[in-house]
């Protein structure tokens, strides 16, 4: 039956590019539209510049990666996604939450490990999700959620459901043996998944250029013959056009594609790595100029679609959700500790369990274990 669909569906290949183009040249003819792309990257900017300064100030906790300049390859594919879609995203996610739906007030407060977080204050950082509006997370190990969003593609193919998968990964991911696996078996069976290689040209201190022996990583799709194809990620309008397309092709050709959008971060790996070491003043002050946010407002002034005026009134608008974000989330309770293993383990006698687990330590042993040893 999935094959006499994949047939019947390949047969609509040029209209469903077609469409896929057309759709993505409407964009600046919706002037709304056009305006929401632009705020959604200032407001991610900003979440973004105001988490860097509550990391400084103790607030949040762990780990903390920042996407300050690849907003336009996270918008410009999530804006992309239509109802029956899922998203899964790397550890870098603080973009793609807020990009998917998630309110700021709900992602600080996961950031400063709050129970009024997205994922209960448990997840923090790395480990953002918004189930209701399919985002399966923000995972930590490097292409461990490759092949989960294979499986959730999978799923979607065998109940011949209408969505599609897009998995979004960094370029050190592309070198992890899940990514080989994660494609190979999107191909062998054909599913509706577009996985989207975020290139930011550095995996931590190391650049792709030393890690990679083929750096155009989007060649590595023929090696699976799944389509792939490189477009500048900190165009937001190219990188919508080409997951418009993409997306349109997985969802009725049921077929793979891989998508790399070269971008740049301009923070360091995390905020605990202030990127210079590794990268000269010159190579980051050329990707200044090349700021996703700064080319699409010059794109809206060109077409009018956009003044001065309008631009200062939205710049303040996402100052101010912001902060309230950040006043929200510091007001707000901290889960109970109680409940850190709810909805983790199945046997509803985990309390039990772990209960007796507690009459151990590694250091300054309990009674338990020293009566244990004797």
């Amino acid at each position: 039956m999935r094959e006499s669909r994949r047939r019947t569906l390949r047969a609509q290949e040029g209209e469903v590019v077609a469409r896929a183009a057309e759709r993505a040249r409407d964009v600046l003819q919706d002037s709304e539209h056009a305006r929401r792309l632009l705020r959604m990257m200032l407001l991610i900017r900003r979440f973004e510049e105001r988490a860097e300064e509550q990391y400084t100030r103790a607030r949040i906790g762990g780990y903390c990666h920042l996407a300050i300049g690849e907003e336009a390859a996270n918008v410009g594919s999530i804006d992309c996604l239509e109802a029956d879609d899922y998203l899964f995203v790397s550890y870098r996610d603080h973009a793609a939450a807020l990009a998917v739906g998630s309110s700021p007030e709900a992602v600080m407060a996961e950031l400063f490990g709050k129970e009024t977080g997205v994922a209960g204050g448990y997840g923090g950082s790395m480990h953002l999700l918004d189930v209701e509006r399919r985002f399966l997370g923000g995972w930590g190990i490097v292409g461990g959620h490759l092949p989960i969003a294979v499986g959730a593609a999978l799923a979607i193919d065998y109940q011949d459901g209408p969505g599609a998968v897009l998995c979004q990964f960094g370029d050190g991911a592309t070198n992890i043996g899940a990514f080989h696996e994660a494609l190979n078996l999107a191909a062998i069976w054909h599913l509706p998944i577009v996985f989207q290689v975020i290139n930011n040209l550095y995996g931590m201190g190391t650049s792709v250029k030393q890690a990679s022996a083929e750096p155009e990583l989007f060649k590595r799709a023929c090696a699976y013959r799944m389509h792939g194809e490189r477009v500048d990620g900190n165009d937001v309008l190219a990188v919508r056009d080409a997951t418009g397309r993409l997306l349109a092709r997985a969802r009725e050709e049921s077929e793979p594609a891989l998508l790399e959008t070269t971008t740049y971060r301009l923070r360091g790996h995390s905020v605990a790595d202030a990127g210079k070491v590794y990268r000269t003043a010159e190579e980051i002050a050329s990707w200044r100029e090349r700021d996703p946010i700064t080319r699409y407002v010059e794109i809206l002034r060109e077409r009018d679609l956009l003044d001065d005026e309008e631009l200062d009134t939205m710049r303040k608008q996402v100052a101010d959700e912001v902060s309230e974000a950040i006043r929200e989330a510091a007001a707000a309770p901290t889960p109970d500790p109680d409940e850190l293993y709810e909805n983790v383990y199945g046997d509803e006698q985990w309390r039990d369990q772990f209960a007796r687990m507690n009459t151990a330590a590694p250091y300054g042993e309990r009674r338990e274990t020293r009566s244990w040893q004797r």
